[in-house]
């Protein structure tokens, strides 16, 4: 899926990331906003991930 198309329904996507990786709050996905390098760096915090980590996860939630 093109993140262009994520970006623009990010409210219908919140949800589902939300689902995925729990640890993210509303305050997060608010700040996000549909933005992939702020999600990637939100991951990287939440979960200590490497900044490679976090992007290879949001690429298979993605597909």
């Amino acid at each position: 899926m093109n993140w262009d198309i994520i970006e623009g329904k990010w409210k219908q996507f919140s949800g589902e990331v939300q689902a995925q990786w729990g640890k993210l709050t509303d305050d997060d996905l608010h700040v996000i906003a549909g933005n992939k390098d702020k999600l990637v760096g939100r991951l990287q915090e939440r979960y200590g991930w490497s900044r490679n980590e976090a992007e290879n996860k949001v690429e298979q939630w993605k597909n």
